[in-house]
């Protein structure tokens, strides 16, 4: 499923994971990795950290990846095929890698904040009590959206019922 988009069920109450998009990284006998696209924290790498204040990847925006190791830093880029909807993704890749990526055309460089992993067979239990909704990635919509407009976007996208799931508030008593 590496490659994929990993959407939070409605009904996930888990406050790592509530409304998330997680683009699924790598995915195999192992375990699993990927990072949350849709929790920017509103800062640029820049500002983040002072090493990379005079950088060229200084205005990168700052993401939380994930609730794992949340003091790593991880820099992941991202280019769309010209001939189609996928993509190839540049996952945890070095500073001088993001910078000569920076340049390319269609290039989308983003940097995280942690991760979200699976174990071994945990990531395939989850699926198997519909924990997560499973979709293709469409590189232009991710460029789209923010915060849970990403989620809702993608979800209710999916079909009519989940595109009324997806609108639900939060609070049932303010519907």
């Amino acid at each position: 499923m590496a490659g994929s988009l990993l959407l939070a069920h409605p009904a996930m109450r888990d406050p790592n994971f509530r409304r998330t998009v997680v683009l699924l990284s790598a995915h195999g006998d192992d375990g699993a990795i990927g990072l949350v696209l849709n929790r920017p924290m509103r800062k640029q790498l820049g500002e983040l950290n002072g090493e990379f204040a005079a950088s060229p990847l200084a205005g990168v925006p700052v993401y939380q990846g994930g609730p794992v190791q949340t003091e790593q830093l991880i820099l992941a880029a991202w280019q769309p095929d010209p001939l189609g909807d996928g993509f190839k993704l540049y996952f945890g890749i070095d500073v001088d890698k993001a910078e000569a990526l920076q340049n390319e055309n269609g290039v989308r460089l983003r940097a995280f904040l942690g991760y979200s992993g699976w174990t071994k067979g945990q990531l395939e239990n989850e699926l198997q009590h519909n924990t997560w909704v499973v979709t293709p990635v469409n590189a232009g919509l991710v460029e789209r959206e923010e915060g849970q407009g990403l989620w809702r976007t993608i979800l209710g996208g999916l079909s009519p019922e989940w595109k009324l799931m997806a609108g639900e508030p939060d609070e049932p008593s303010v519907n």
